[in-house]
């Protein structure tokens, strides 16, 4: 048996080695069909053999093992030599993109602070495009070649399932409709309870009690353990549990679903070595949210910039037309119900705040929110702003400074965030407000408060990125029209 390990582990050291050096070659390749191209572009044309015989000087050598060993970090450090076993193929590519393109900034700054004549836009994205197609490619193509060997019943895990509830259950019904995983659940294991017969049922193996469980890893092959109890009841049992996998060197999975959440997600995170399962129902921190924060950054900054000459046209008409400030300010919440200032176009007298309280009864709209069609606070150029929401125009600074967002739900007054009686609505702080959402594009201020909070929450689970690019093609028209607005 102890040799069966040795050999075992000799060879899993040989593979990831193997896959390290595969992953390096990979990217060498892309330097060298970056450069090549880049040739090619600026002389017209390169021979192979000139190419070939060009001298390479000590210190590009020096430089060029420093990018290397950097490279294998930032592959090491991205989890591309870490068992993927069970990942997507999605998360995959994701995770070779965001290790190509932090390896891309790197060679993009060692180049710039070099001075180097190939540091040039074109050379770094060519590279960029090249190592990302290759190390995805290569994964993908190793995830292939896996996945028809263990469906011939080769490189088989061997798991054990604590717990023989319904959940339990489901998790091995799920690895075995994916053989291509290679998984082979070796039985279950848990204590006679009440709700067993249902699990009887099933077919699958009941190995032994808890208190077998040492002797059976003892004697049988155990590659890993799932625990599926109950986290109240059983956790004396599944602390022990873990104890004796320690011992053995057996991988240990636990459910992330142990609360039974119906809307949030759970992954997983590390802090100083120590392992958390974090439950989240908003947009990730990560790669989600620095992609929307750029294009939340480079459009309102467009906008701005193109949008320049009417906005001072506007504050030069509120000035004639009225007393008062031209920008209108209120607190407002934010995210996860930070107090910011918002900014907008002022259309109101600029007594309006303290006449708010005689004209409560007014309301047209359920709910804490407060809308009335012919509010007689408006001023005459404020009301014809309203009706087109051009008086929101001033909150791209707002998104500039990253209070605010392109597309999210409204931010609120503290107000009526006061109004609130129901938990489930205040979800919608969880992610930065924005100047339009569903919201905007689906009526407006002609729908009820109740669908106005669904449509939020919906915007928040149905997140992407191409969502919010309809979301903002959909508002101009619905802006033009002018209707629900008030």
């Amino acid at each position: 048996m102890w040799g069966s390990f040795v050999v075992n582990a000799a060879k899993r050291s040989f593979l990831l080695g193997a896959l390290k050096l595969f992953n390096l070659s990979l990217m060498v390749l892309s330097f060298g069909l970056a450069t090549i191209l880049h040739f090619l572009h600026e002389g017209g044309g390169v021979i192979l053999s000139d190419f070939l015989s060009m001298r390479v000087r000590l210190l590009n050598l020096v430089v060029f093992a420093f990018l290397l060993l950097m490279w294998h970090l930032i592959l090491s450090l991205s989890g591309l030599y870490q068992s993927q076993r069970l990942a997507t193929k999605r998360s995959l590519i994701m995770d070779a993109a965001k290790a190509t393109t932090l390896a891309t900034l790197l060679l993009a700054a060692v180049m710039a602070v070099l001075r180097s004549t190939m540091a040039t836009s074109r050379f770094i994205v060519v590279f960029w495009i090249c190592a990302s197609v290759l190390v995805a490619g290569g994964r993908l193509l190793i995830r292939c070649f896996l996945e028809i060997v263990r469906v011939h019943g080769r490189n088989l895990r061997h798991i054990l399932i604590l717990g023989t509830n319904r959940r339990a259950s489901d998790f091995a019904r799920r690895l075995e409709a994916k053989p291509d995983l290679g998984y082979r659940v070796v039985g279950f294991v848990d204590d006679t309870w009440n709700g067993q017969q249902e699990f009887l049922q099933t077919g699958y193996t009941l190995c032994c009690s808890f208190d077998g469980l040492s002797e059976y890893l003892r004697r049988n092959v155990v590659d890993e353990v799932a625990i599926y109890l109950p986290l109240r009841s059983f956790y004396e049992h599944s602390s022990q549990v873990v104890a004796l996998c320690e011992h053995h060197g057996i991988l240990t999975r636990f459910d992330s679903d142990i609360f039974n959440l119906k809307v949030a997600h759970s992954r997983a995170d590390e802090l100083d070595g120590d392992a958390h399962i974090t439950a989240y129902s908003g947009l990730l921190d990560g790669w989600p949210r620095l992609v929307k924060r750029g294009l939340d950054v480079t459009v309102s900054l467009v906008l701005l910039v193109v949008l320049a000459p009417l906005l001072a046209a506007i504050a030069l008409v509120i000035k004639l037309t009225s007393k008062g400030p031209v920008l209108f300010r209120q607190e407002r919440l934010g995210l996860n119900k930070r107090r910011f200032l918002i900014h907008k176009f002022r259309t109101m007298v600029p007594s309006a705040e303290k006449m708010l309280p005689e004209l409560e009864m007014l309301n047209e709209v359920a709910g804490p929110v407060f809308k009335i069609k012919n509010d007689p606070r408006m001023t005459p150029i404020g009301r014809r702003l309203r009706r087109a929401s051009i008086d929101e125009l001033p909150q791209l600074f707002d998104v500039l400074k990253g209070d605010m967002s392109l597309v999210g739900p409204r931010p609120l007054p503290v107000r009526d965030y006061e109004g609130f009686t129901e938990d489930w609505q205040r979800r919608r702080f969880s992610i930065r407000p924005g100047i339009t959402c569903l919201w905007q594009v689906n009526g407006r201020s002609s729908i009820s408060f109740e669908k106005w909070m669904q449509l939020d929450l919906q915007y928040i689970d149905q997140w992407s990125l191409l969502l919010d690019l309809k979301i903002l093609a959909l508002t101009v028209p619905a802006v033009l029209k002018g209707s629900g607005a008030a």
